[in-house]
């Protein structure tokens, strides 16, 4: 298994380029499924997330060629309704094959995604959005089965306990393209990808109103023709190399990411008194004096912070005068990294909800292991930011969302190595 070895406190410096929307690619790949036609998809991430979605594709008839790295062609003229658990078992965000499966063959038989350390995440208002659409939902032996022979348009609001859902919106409007009738989606969620979808899919020939705002009006289509299409680029993946640039005081341009992208995020980090240069298509970190400020963030849907940024905040704030609140408000369980940090000399207690970090930590390198991608994200970071040697495990979860990270991160002066577990010394491997 692979691990990471990073020596830190060395200052990055120089440009780093983001890579295509994990988030955004994973549901537009099962947007594919719409049409008969083939679409073709341009800057679409390298990571096992997305080859893991490529190969249910495949196993439920769609031809996918690879004519160049960042590109793939679908065509999913015949295709089964049957995802199985074999394969959705390994990545949650399969559970967005529903929306297309139940618009294009009027039944779907889904397995349920496991859940994750982050904290359960339902499905309850995806099969809601489905029942509000006139389809039968039944749920068992691990199977959602839904049967959309009589599926018309209608309303829905989409909200639950913590908002808007933004796999839940993806898929019911994906559900909603291809019903008779208009479909009135409130609370639908706003986050770019959610909207990098919708333009896809306007592209393909859907009738969808709102888009970007949480109220859509989608007018059902008999069909939807192919398309090319050019994913986003990752805001996520932007946000951490910005705090990577920041922990390590460092001068690091990162290219091909709008910041009307990161309106939040931004907004923290000029709060901390984070010096930034921001562009048409890219965001430069500059060298700071001094100590940044601490700062309270409160996770929320877009337009609010991400929570995806939230680990990545949080090991920031270690490197901060004073006292930083961070509180999860999308996943209040979202704290698995904390230990390992602390392992590392970060000063945080958790408090329900929040994690509260006192700063001015001097952190050292140790042996930390990964919990979910997020985490592991934050554990290189704190690493980069500390003195002497870390070794990271489980790094497989970062292949999820992050394309040659270690790759990336090498080219702005980042000493970090990916080895095999074999090569942890045999002193630390007590841990």
């Amino acid at each position: 298994m692979d691990v990471f070895k990073v020596n830190g406190n060395v200052p990055l410096k120089g440009e780093v380029h983001v890579g295509g929307a994990k988030n955004a690619a994973l549901p537009i790949l099962a947007a594919t499924l719409l049409t008969e036609e083939k679409v073709v998809l341009r800057n679409v991430p390298d990571l096992s997330d997305m080859r893991f979605m490529l190969e249910i594709l495949r196993h439920i008839g769609a031809d996918t060629i690879q004519p160049e790295p960042g590109v793939w062609e679908i065509t999913a003229k015949e295709i089964t309704h049957i995802a199985p658990y074999e394969l959705v078992r390994k990545m949650r965000a399969s559970v967005c094959l529903l929306g297309p499966l139940v618009s294009r063959l009027r039944k779907a038989e889904v397995s349920i995604p496991g859940g994750c350390v982050i904290g359960p995440r339902p499905i309850d208002l995806h099969i809601k959005g489905l029942k509000k659409l006139n389809c039968k939902v039944d749920i068992s032996n691990g199977y959602v089965h839904v049967d959309a022979s009589d599926i018309k348009g209608g309303p829905i609001f989409l909200g639950g306990r913590s908002g808007s859902t933004v796999t839940g919106t993806a898929n019911i409007v994906m559900a909603a393209v291809l019903a008779p009738g208009t479909t009135r989606l409130e609370c639908a969620a706003c986050e770019p990808e959610v909207v990098d979808l919708c333009e896809m899919l306007v592209k393909m020939g859907a009738q969808i109103e709102g888009v970007g705002s949480p109220e859509l009006t989608i007018t059902g289509r008999e069909k939807l023709h192919g398309c090319e299409y050019s994913i986003i680029s990752d805001r996520i993946e932007a946000g951490t190399f910005i705090i990577a640039g920041a922990m390590t005081r460092g001068d690091v341009n990162v290219k091909g990411i709008a910041p009307k992208l990161l309106g939040a995020f931004l907004d923290k980090l000029e709060e901390a008194g984070l010096p930034m240069e921001l562009g048409a298509d890219n965001i430069r970190v500059t060298p700071y004096k001094g100590s940044l400020k601490p700062v309270d963030v409160i996770t929320l849907p877009h337009p609010g912070y991400p929570t995806d940024l939230q680990a990545q905040i949080g090991a920031l704030m270690t490197q901060t005068e004073g006292l930083s609140i961070i509180t999860e408000r999308i996943y209040p369980h979202r704290f698995m990294h904390v230990p390992e940090l602390q392992r590392m000399g970060a000063e945080i207690s958790i408090e329900g909800p929040s994690a509260i970090i006192k700063g001015a930590s001097q952190l050292s390198g140790a042996q930390v292991m990964a919990s979910d991608l997020r985490a592991s994200a934050a554990l290189i970071l704190a690493a980069l930011a500390s003195k002497g040697e870390t070794w990271i495990q489980r790094i497989y979860h970062l292949d999820r969302g992050y394309e040659r990270f270690e790759k990336k991160l090498t080219t702005i002066g980042a000493q970090i190595e990916r080895l095999s577990d074999k090569d942890i010394p045999k002193e630390l491997l007590q841990y």
